[in-house]
């Protein structure tokens, strides 16, 4: 049976372990361009034992930021400072991976600590958010423009042109983001998808776009690398998007060669009532992989090694993203393995405080 330091493997990638660092926006670029933050911050990680960090939430169009602040891969300059991160993560036993963007209505947004709203252009927002219909996402969102079939096809070839980015960049998996209310989540969701065209109304419709963009993104993205899907398997809410509906949009999704689901929830209706707890989130990818046989990965409050360990060992999930307690301990891999009584490399610089308190030839603090 397999565990959290045991590797897994998909097309021709091993990852060492089966934690992932999971996508969290920084809100500390300028023009989409990563810099020495996201270096320190996705390469601590790197250096405390994840399995794979992930980039967060990278914008495939400079619409499509949520907030100004935002990384983004819509064109070729932002590449040279992706793969500095890359090359670094790779030195430290890790793999790479970046998850690809649009943020739909939610776009032109304070970031969190600027409070919230519109930002508008005179401090570096902009007029041009759209998503399938014009339905704001909360009072104090913009208002967006629906969006033409033109504007699907752009977003589209978006998508691929920043996979294609990524793969010079090194990244060794790409996730497109499907999730939280943003683009193609709101085209997903009867609740925010109200077309009456090729891309709204049955669920084979308002699937449409989101498998497009996997299509042309596979399309990119050698066979040989594994490709990840981050959906909301629930809107939390009456007539919105649910678990059935994902079950179905997975199923498709793997025969366009996504290897795993990275299983989510909320973020669509501003007013959902969503019953946050421990793990509250493992029992969609445990369905989802039951219903699909596609390996999933379970995310939303995962804190204990224990917990973590049995969310695989259950067979709950293939992996386990961790967000929040990684921000508060970047060495929780580490950690998890001595709770574990697990094999895990400790970085030849931080031996002495290994699991066996190892090379204590010198007081420490010297």
């Amino acid at each position: 049976m397999a565990h959290l330091f045991e590797e897994l493997t998909l097309r021709s990638l091993s990852f060492p372990n089966r934690i992932a660092v999971s996508p969290m926006c920084q809100y500390a670029c300028e023009d989409g361009l990563v810099n020495d933050w996201h270096l320190v911050h996705l390469g601590s990680r790197a250096v405390g034992g994840a399995g794979i960090v992930f980039v967060e939430a990278s914008a495939v169009l400079p619409e499509g930021r949520i907030s100004p602040q935002d990384v983004g891969l819509w064109n070729d300059t932002q590449i040279d400072p992706l793969a500095r991160i890359v090359e670094f993560i790779h030195e430290q036993g890790c793999l790479a991976g970046i998850q690809l963007a649009h943020a739909g209505r939610k776009a032109s947004t304070r970031r969190p600590w600027d409070g919230d709203g519109v930002v508008p252009e005179d401090e570096g927002g902009w007029w041009n958010v759209f998503a399938p219909s014009a339905l704001r996402f909360a009072e104090n969102y913009p208002m967006p423009r629906e969006m033409t079939e033109a504007d699907i096809r752009t977003v589209v070839g978006a998508f691929a042109a920043a996979a294609g980015r990524a793969l010079t960049a090194g990244f060794d998996v790409v996730e497109v983001h499907a999730a939280h209310g943003y683009l193609l989540h709101e085209f997903l969701s009867p609740l925010s998808n109200q077309r009456t065209d090729a891309y709204g109304g049955p669920l084979d419709r308002r699937m449409r776009a989101p498998l497009n963009v996997i299509e042309a993104v596979r399309r990119v993205w050698p066979e040989r690398l594994p490709l990840f899907l981050r959906i909301s398997a629930t809107d939390w809410a009456d007539g919105g998007w649910d678990l059935d509906q994902s079950i179905e949009l997975v199923k498709l999704a793997a025969h366009l060669g996504v290897d795993l689901v990275d299983c989510s929830s909320g973020g669509n209706v501003a007013a959902a009532q969503i019953p946050v707890g421990p793990g509250y989130q493992t029992a969609f990818a445990e369905r989802i992989r039951e219903a699909t046989g596609v390996p999933t990965g379970a995310v939303g409050m995962i804190v204990d090694p224990a917990q973590a360990d049995h969310v695989i060992r259950s067979g709950q999930a293939d992996m386990v993203f961790l967000a929040r307690e990684l921000l508060r301990d970047p060495y929780w891999p580490l950690r998890a393995a001595r709770a574990l009584g697990a094999e895990a490399p400790w970085p030849a610089q931080y031996l002495r405080a290994g699991p066996h308190g190892a090379l204590r030839r010198h007081p420490v603090g010297t």
